[in-house]
């Protein structure tokens, strides 16, 4: 009997990598606005992400949780037409993922602090299913 590893038994789908945005990924790494660049792209989760960072970094928790909502929703909405089916890796480590990625960390930590626990234990999960490594 031979064991074959690296094989997963249970048929747990392939890691969902999402396509990059190169011009709006262009336009955050040259230092445009966010805000213009969500307005250019609005598909473009990393544009989202910088914006809700943006404002929970500045003490602007509702901003944040409105802006990380839109950039979470843009995201599933990618994953989606990239054939995830609402489970799976997701990983960190290819990074177009990292927009929808950073949208659910501040959606979790926005929701903390407005006292709305059900909505960041669920990100918080959403976070673990998608990459185990961002459990932290």
């Amino acid at each position: 009997m031979s064991v074959t590893h690296g094989h997963n038994l249970l048929g747990e789908p392939p890691a969902t990598l999402l396509p990059g945005d190169p011009e709006a990924e262009a336009a955050l790494a040259a230092g445009t606005d966010p805000a213009e660049v969500a307005a250019g792209h609005p598909r473009a989760s990393a544009a989202w992400a910088a914006l809700a960072e943006g404002a929970i970094d500045g003490g602007r928790t509702v901003e944040a949780y409105a802006y990380a909502r839109t950039g979470y929703h843009r995201g599933l909405d990618a994953l989606r037409r990239n054939g995830w089916k609402g489970y799976g890796p997701v990983p960190w480590s290819h990074e177009p993922n990292r927009g929808f990625l950073r949208c659910v960390t501040v959606l979790a930590r926005a929701a903390e602090a407005i006292g709305e626990v059900d909505e960041q234990e669920r990100c918080t999960q959403l976070l673990r299913d998608c990459d185990p490594s961002l459990a932290a």
